[in-house]
């Protein structure tokens, strides 16, 4: 994927300092608008979904959609046939889905997987302690959070089990590639994935609680080596972010619902505004 030029990329450069704008400029790849169409490449950690012993494919009734879902319907399946996210399917699975509404007046495309998760041997991967994670800030003096785009369609549905993703709609059947949301096992292989990813950096110079990605160094020069790193383990293992929502170079920020700090970790003020409401 070459990437020529990005919104993500100008307007990030126009709001860090020259040395980080440059560093950004170094990875487009990394910054692109949208997600690239085809799929991520394949890893260990693709996403397998074994069944319990005895398990029969799960079949579900069509829920009733208005005819604005039924138009966001259209559009969903058009983008996620176009990007090669999902294919038609003759699976004898067959999960309903539904929408639920969106802040901006839209729609989200939702799949419900519950009788599929109910035979769904559970994963024992670990999903770590927030606080732990925190514990390992102190010293730091400059932050910068990453977030990742369409977080869950950077990872694959291994090919044995992409049939058991089958949706039904209207307008046919349709099995995911890519990991959907819904998924019973799907943050135990997110946080699976980016420890796989991120493993030489993680408690040195990164933390990660799932999609949310956070660097930590103790100067601004090594802040910058840090990115350096962390934006060569991406460009390597083709992730992409979302940099409308990433913070660079910050001495405060958000993260996990708190506010690290060149003076440690704090309440959110917002919560503490909402407890006293």
């Amino acid at each position: 994927l070459v990437v020529l030029h990005s919104e993500d990329i100008t307007r990030l450069c126009e709001a860090v300092p020259p040395d980080l704008a440059k560093l950004i400029r170094k990875y487009p790849e990394i910054f692109p608008d949208d997600l690239p169409a085809g799929l991520p490449p394949s890893r260990p950690e693709d996403h397998r979904i074994e069944l319990e012993p005895g398990a029969q494919p799960t079949v579900q009734r069509q829920f009733r959609l208005s005819q604005p879902e039924l138009e966001e319907l259209q559009q969903q399946l058009d983008y996620l046939m176009t990007k090669g996210f999902i294919r038609p399917s003759t699976s004898p699975y067959a999960a309903p889905i539904l929408f639920t509404p969106k802040k901006d007046g839209g729609f989200r495309m939702c799949i419900d997987y519950r009788a599929l998760n109910r035979i769904t041997i559970k994963s024992r991967y670990p999903i770590p302690r927030a606080d732990d994670l925190l514990d390992q800030l102190r010293g730091a003096k400059f932050f910068s959070k990453i977030d990742l785009r369409g977080v869950y369609h950077q990872i694959r549905v291994a090919a044995e089990d992409c049939h058991k993703t089958a949706f039904r709609t209207r307008y046919g059947s349709y099995e995911y590639l890519v990991m959907p949301s819904g998924l019973t096992n799907a943050p135990s292989t997110f946080q699976m994935t980016m420890n796989g990813v991120f493993r030489e950096l993680q408690d040195k110079c990164v933390i990660i609680y799932l999609d949310d990605i956070l660097i930590f160094s103790r100067s601004r020069e090594q802040h910058l080596k840090d990115l350096d790193a962390v934006f060569t383990l991406l460009h390597k293992n083709r992730l992409i972010t979302k940099g409308s929502k990433c913070d660079f170079l910050k001495q405060e920020l958000e993260f996990l619902r708190d506010v690290v700090s060149t003076e440690g970790v704090k309440i959110d003020p917002k919560k503490i505004k909402t407890i006293q409401d």
